[in-house]
């Protein structure tokens, strides 16, 4: 097998990993609170090492220079981590600006609690229905039926939830499942 890393530059790589690898260590773990964070600052200041293995000064300079590249890393790593917390945060504030505070509605209280006490079968369609605001032939798809058994379930899983809600009215009903205040 043809080895492509030149003679001799392996063996200059591992006698820098070993004679080095301690002093990076303990430069990133007094720099970060986690052993994972520690791990990718050692992990790519000796992949730079790597690559630029002809640029690395020799003797005790060599040491500086890994240290000078495992701060540039950990920097870089630091901005990434601000970049992802601010984007995390924004994220979290769009999502929650996008969700409708729920009002206390004794009507939405009561069908939560009809559907919940309904069959888990009969839960799926009329949430297949509603919630997902599937056609007949859709819910038919996903629950491997015909269509005919589809709208058949789903007439009946309605008829039982207003049965269980003392409703008559399939408008109410599904307005209430969809939660529209009505």
């Amino acid at each position: 097998m043809h080895d492509p890393v030149p003679p001799g530059v392996r063996d200059r790589f591992e006698a820098l990993y070993l004679a080095h690898y301690r002093a990076v260590h303990r430069y990133a773990l007094r720099r970060t609170d986690s052993a994972d964070d520690v791990a990718d600052v050692i992990a790519e200041t000796f992949l730079i090492a790597w690559r630029r293995l002809d640029d690395i000064p020799q003797g005790e300079a060599t040491v500086l220079w890994l240290y000078g590249t495992a701060r540039r890393v950990l920097a870089n790593h630091r901005r990434g981590e601000s970049r992802r917390t601010a984007l995390a945060s924004r994220l979290r504030d769009e999502l929650a600006a996008g969700q409708e505070a729920p009002l206390a509605d004794p009507r939405t209280d009561a069908v939560r609690t009809a559907f919940a006490a309904l069959a888990p079968a009969d839960r799926e369609v009329l949430a297949l229905a509603c919630w997902e605001e599937l056609s007949g032939p859709q819910i038919a798809k996903v629950l491997g039926c015909s269509d005919t058994a589809a709208r058949l379930r789903l007439h009946r899983a309605r008829k039982r939830l207003a049965k269980l809600l003392g409703t008559t009215g399939e408008v109410s009903v599904m307005a209430a499942l969809r939660g529209e205040n009505r």
